[in-house]
């Protein structure tokens, strides 16, 4: 087995996990493979004070000592792809970094750059395949190490390990369990590389979709769309940026929902019921259930617990927009 230098680049928890695993894999204890270099994004401002806080990914570095690299840019900076040169590195794996890896740096570590990405691909590719895959009501997700190319995760296939989505999960259950299937992958991938014996299979490009960004303005709910999809949506977007409703005015944000029997003859929108087991509204197909939501300048809490105070706002006949 040859001996690898390796170089990490990512920056949030799904790439921490990953760098984690590869940290405590056998080869790397054993002084077999080296992590020479982890490049990350920059730090970014959070919380009240907006101080800057750095990433996941830099603050397990530098807990083991490995040296930390914050570029902006690795497409327009020549000094910094000198840098990565000047490091020697046989393999480079990238994690959720946020940056584009131009040809120029692809072309640097000897076995290339490899990818760990939340999806089978070529089913979704894109900055956002936990919560599209969930959003479309997929049975099954994964992860797949790829060998990177110039194209938006278009390279050849590695490794790939399959796991199921179940009809409850959000966005947030998801990405635990392809951290789970994610981290031996990687490991398995970094094995045959140095061993000598990985193989490469070409992905089929008319099963491609593309995994939009999430964003605000997709996650208010369309009570004209059917309650499976809505069940969906809810979960996709918990817990960003969390599907939004309106009632006489007043924002509120849905974190929990399930699907409800039943053929509503009320107009989509509307509340049918209300009692401790949730808001049953009605849709274009079926009825949906809120169970846990939060309204403006309030915490999220189970509908019982808000009906206890606010039970005038929630009287059947009445409409969602």
């Amino acid at each position: 087995m040859k001996s690898l230098r390796i170089v990490f680049a990512g920056t949030p928890d799904f790439a921490s996990a990953h760098l984690k695993a590869v940290l405590d894999s056998q080869a790397v204890l054993d002084g077999q493979h080296e992590i020479v270099a982890v490049y990350t994004q920059p730090d970014r401002p959070a919380g009240r004070g907006r101080k800057l806080k750095p990433s996941p990914v830099k603050e397990l570095a530098l807990q083991h000592d490995i040296p930390v690299f914050q570029p902006l840019s690795l497409k327009k900076e020549e000094a910094t792809r000198d840098q990565l040169a000047a490091l020697k590195p046989d393999l480079m794996i990238v994690v959720a970094y946020g940056l584009i890896l131009p040809k120029s740096v692809l072309a640097i570590p000897t076995y290339g750059c490899i990818n760990v990405h939340g999806s089978i691909l070529p089913r979704w590719r894109g900055a956002a395949p936990i919560q599209r895959a969930i959003a479309a009501g997929d049975k099954e997700s994964g992860v797949t190490i790829m060998q990177m190319d110039e194209g938006l995760d278009t390279g050849d296939m590695l490794i790939k390990a399959h796991c199921p989505i179940h009809t409850t999960d959000t966005s947030s259950d998801l990405h635990d369990r392809l951290i789970e299937v994610g981290q031996p992958a990687l490991i398995q991938a970094i094995d045959a590389i140095a061993k000598g014996t990985v193989t490469a299979e070409k992905q089929d490009d008319r099963y491609a979709c593309y995994a939009h960004k999430m964003s605000k303005e997709e996650a208010r709910i369309d009570w004209h769309q059917p309650a499976a999809d809505l069940d969906c949506l809810v979960r996709a977007f918990n817990p960003w940026p969390v599907a939004t409703t309106e009632l006489e005015g007043n924002a509120i944000r849905v974190w929990e929902a399930e699907l409800i029997e039943g053929t509503p003859d009320e107009m989509p929108g509307t509340l049918i019921k209300a009692d401790k087991s949730g808001l049953d509204i009605a849709t274009a197909k079926g009825i949906l259930r809120l169970t846990n939501v939060q309204l403006s300048g309030s915490r999220a809490m189970p509908v019982q617990d808000l009906l206890n105070s606010r039970r005038d706002m929630f009287v059947p006949g009445k409409k969602f927009n």
